[in-house]
């Protein structure tokens, strides 16, 4: 990384709580990779060679199943840490839903900087238990919430973690944007079958709620209702 101050996500990805000398230091452990849709950046029950902040683009986390089938556990966003620091292996597969770009060290490097840096520890630990409360809550979407809350939730949060990029200032949540994963992608997130997914978009859609003018493309017409459905539990 040439110059870590200029990093879209610097005020918000885990290095933000280093001061500019460390940052300095940070950067020229890292560098930049673009990562193109449908590339695996780790693979699951491998090495865990290396840690990452997303810097733009969206990625998936999964895990295969004894027969063979994925299973998405997670989705990661621009400012997200993807990566086990301190471990051996990948307990999950990382793979971009979207092209994306990653900021990468290689993990014992990471690992050897964060002993150094306290605050830099104490930042993994606050996203460890941010991540843990994010968990939580999906376990009460999967088991509580309806199909069409489901469907309303995950697309408030899309549009709330694709805010607009930039290094400071306040974000801004996106009322239009293209939704980084298909329809099947979406019913495998959310525990739904594609055809549950489908006939949701569409009943929500036909709410006036939303616009779809394409099959990636979501418009967000009326955020409060949209934010009624999704907490209609």
């Amino acid at each position: 990384m040439s110059d870590c101050t200029q990093c879209v996500v610097r005020n918000r990805a885990i290095c933000s709580s280093l001061n500019p000398q460390e940052l300095a230091v940070l950067g020229q452990k890292g560098r930049k990779q673009s990562v193109r849709r449908g590339q695996t950046l780790v693979w699951e029950g491998e090495d865990a060679l290396v840690v990452a902040n997303v810097i733009t683009g969206v990625l998936k986390l999964s895990v295969s199943t004894a027969d063979g089938r994925e299973q998405i556990v997670g989705v990661v966003f621009p400012s997200d840490f993807i990566g086990r620091p301190f471990g051996k292996e990948s307990p999950y597969s990382v793979t971009a839903l979207s092209d994306a770009e990653v900021c990468v060290f290689q993990r014992s490097a990471f690992d050897q900087f964060a002993r150094e840096h306290p605050d830099l520890q104490h930042k993994l630990l606050q996203r460890t238990l941010i991540e843990l409360d994010d968990a939580r809550q999906w376990m009460m979407l999967l088991g509580k919430k309806t199909a069409e809350e489901r469907i309303a939730t995950l697309l408030i949060r899309i549009s709330e973690r694709l805010s607009a990029e930039g290094c400071s200032g306040p974000l801004l949540n996106l009322d239009e944007f293209e939704l980084p994963m298909d329809r099947q992608q979406m019913a495998d997130i959310l525990g739904l079958t594609i055809e549950t997914v489908s006939r949701q978009l569409t009943r929500i859609k036909a709410s006036g709620v939303i616009t779809l003018p394409d099959r990636r493309r979501v418009v967000i017409n009326d955020r409060g209702a949209l934010k009624h459905l999704a907490q209609a539990a």
